[in-house]
């Protein structure tokens, strides 16, 4: 009699440690699988694309014309009924990258004071035209 109570605790702990490995398992499959499926998404490229753009404003010199290649926003954008032309805007110096029309989108600024503007070209492209330092700034 004593051995078999030993061998039911015995089955309870094992089970128990079973029970365990399997639910964080399915966790860590849950995690895996949100992770992967926010790798594609367009919250990723609007933050890629707003950053992006506000560090090459802050790179560029006054009279550069930058193209910058933005196929897989676009066609992100074509995906969510967003117009090519409207995903990318600026006011006065902050960039906002919207690619569903839905959503906030995301915004970042960039600290140079130049005369920015920028307009989709086509294919993908945008351009970005840095003309001239505002009044009061560098020359």
């Amino acid at each position: 009699m004593f051995i078999k109570r030993r061998d039911k605790r015995g089955a309870n702990i094992l089970m128990e440690n079973i029970i365990f490995i399997v639910l964080n398992l399915v966790f860590l499959a849950i995690i895996l699988l949100f992770v992967f499926s926010r790798m594609g998404a367009s919250a990723v490229l609007e933050e890629k694309y707003s950053k992006q753009i506000a560090l090459i404003i802050d790179a560029a010199k006054p009279e550069t014309i930058i193209d910058l290649n933005m196929e897989d926003a676009v066609k992100k954008a074509n995906k969510e009924g967003q117009l090519p032309g409207r995903i990318v805007s600026k006011d006065r110096n902050v960039i906002l990258v919207k690619i569903n029309p839905k959503g906030k989108g995301h915004s970042y600024s960039y600290f140079n004071d130049v005369d920015v503007s920028i307009n989709y070209v086509k294919g993908g492209v945008y351009r970005i035209s840095i003309k001239e330092w505002i009044e009061g700034e560098k020359k």
